[in-house]
């Protein structure tokens, strides 16, 4: 593993108060962003970048749960998972302006082990995967063909998906929820290779496993491609490229990791936080720009500016959505 001489370009393009724990996010075809504060319990909407913008994050919705993960299933409809409790939303934004109020539908009550949902993909129309870090294993749920209602059943739950059971590692979310050390925590389909990638928090690595592609179940056992990042969190994936763009969230840094297991190990890098970037506090969750040209060169992260501990930069800044330029 080593460290990339030259850095990407960083840039801060949204903002939210310190203390706001960002968590996930999805680009808009028009650019805009949704993003989830999971310690707020919101759903905020956030401008596309623009040089001249002078309207700020506008507030969409508050949430029952603790707001996690989003999918957009078809255009401009969107999933938003949550904790405390498991539940699935629709957000229907066809239509829909910064400010006015939201179409939001109950879709889904997860079934009572659903403990700590977590990042979600779309694997196939109409069917979502959902990471339960706390149960340590991944949901499968089929929409209706309404998108109005859903069924959740178990996916895959496999030993590389597990928590930290040490009480002392517990992850205090809110002062009245926790949960342990987070397992499993991102997943992404990579389509054109028929395979779900994960990370797993607890035993830092980056696995996949094969689905197939007519009934869209695992297949075989799945593959560590890495293993050895600390604090692994969330990614996006360039399979152009073939490599994976993987947040670290206490450690407030940026892998690139290869998306096959033969040369993960030798081509690993390092390229975000050594040293800390302050503008790079607290990164959990990444999607590509849609604009043309963005896939595999624009991407957007979600940071909460340090407020998660142990914090080892020391600093505290306000929670942003940051533009990197591979």
């Amino acid at each position: 593993m080593t460290t990339e001489n030259s850095q990407p370009k960083l840039t801060t393009v949204a903002t939210l108060p310190e203390h706001y724990f960002l968590e996930n996010l999805a680009v808009r075809a028009d650019g805009s962003m949704l993003v989830t504060a999971l310690n707020r319990r919101e759903l905020w909407w956030a401008p596309a970048p623009a040089e001249d913008a002078t309207i700020g994050a506008v507030l969409v919705d508050r949430l029952e749960g603790l707001p996690m993960s989003i999918v957009e299933a078809e255009p401009d409809v969107f999933y938003v998972s949550s904790m405390a409790p498991a539940t699935l939303d629709r957000f229907d934004l066809r239509g829909w302006t910064p400010g006015a109020p939201v179409n939001r539908t109950r879709v889904l009550n997860f079934a009572s082990q659903a403990a700590g949902l977590n990042g979600s993909c779309l694997l196939a129309p109409g069917v979502i995967l959902v990471a339960d870090c706390a149960a340590g294993l991944i949901w499968r749920v089929d929409l209706s063909d309404d998108g109005m209602a859903g069924t959740a059943k178990v996916w895959l739950k496999h030993d590389s998906m597990a928590p930290g059971l040490d009480p002392e590692r517990a992850v205090h979310l809110t002062q009245t929820f926790s949960i342990p050390y987070p397992g499993v925590n991102g997943v992404r389909t990579a389509e054109k290779s028929n395979h779900v990638y994960f990370t797993g928090s607890w035993e830092q690595i980056f696995v996949r496993v094969a689905f197939d592609p007519d009934t869209h179940e695992p297949v075989g056992e799945p593959e560590v491609v890495f293993k050895g990042i600390h604090a692994v969190d969330d990614f996006c994936m360039d399979e152009n490229k073939g490599v994976a763009y993987i947040t670290t969230h206490i450690d407030n840094s940026l892998y690139s990791v290869p998306l096959d297991p033969g040369v993960a190990a030798k081509e690993t890098k390092l390229i975000v936080g050594d040293p800390i970037d302050d503008r790079f506090l607290g990164p959990s969750s990444a999607a590509w720009g849609r604009q043309e040209g963005d896939y595999g060169r624009v991407a957007y992260f979600t940071t909460d500016g340090g407020h998660t501990p142990p914090n080892n930069s020391g600093l505290i800044r306000p929670s942003a959505v940051v533009r990197i330029e591979f």
